[in-house]
């Protein structure tokens, strides 16, 4: 079964090597240039995409609109994506011990946002990497659902995705 990463986690690429990619600081945040038309009664949220080096060679990276794509909700449905705000990684060197970061900003309903679902695919050097997926949520509600004690972290979306995967994983489960 294919387990998707925890928003945080890092995953590295077989066919690059020393390449990886992370989906980070998934978290409520408004645009620098002001909130789209389409995005009314919407709440905005940012997300974080890096691409590390740690092998001996640099990688040309691409990482575009077209190549993301945000879910929110039990159900999956797409987030507005704000294209005018955001910051891509279009054509960028990446030498080794070096980075390069992606800014998304997407809108969704409030409620939707306990779960967000980021799926990446790279260009690397002209070709295409398989899409990785990062399961979170960016914890808007927290102030007003039942949460676990500060610090426990198992009340937060990516400690329970990995604990539902784990179980599923283990012999014996149905």
């Amino acid at each position: 079964m294919y387990e998707p990463n925890v928003v945080g986690d890092w995953q590295e690429y077989e066919e690059h090597a020393g390449l990886r990619v992370r989906v980070h600081r998934l978290e409520a945040a408004e645009p620098p240039r002001g909130r789209d038309d389409a995005a009314a009664g919407l709440t905005y949220f940012s997300v974080r995409v890096t691409i590390e080096n740690r092998g001996a060679r640099h990688f040309g990276v691409h990482l575009e609109d077209g190549q993301l794509d945000v879910r929110v909700g039990p159900d999956g449905e797409g987030a507005f994506i704000d294209w005018r705000n955001s910051q891509f990684i279009e054509g960028f060197d990446v030498y080794p011990l070096r980075r390069a970061t992606a800014v998304l900003y997407a809108a969704a309903p409030e409620a939707a946002l306990t779960h967000v679902d980021v799926q990446v695919q790279l260009r690397v050097d002209e070709e295409w990497t398989e899409r990785r997926l990062w399961a979170g949520g960016t914890g808007v509600q927290e102030a007003t659902a039942q949460a676990a004690p500060v610090g426990s972290g198992q009340g937060d979306l990516a400690h329970q995705v990995s604990a539902f995967l784990k179980e599923q994983t283990e012999p014996g489960t149905a």
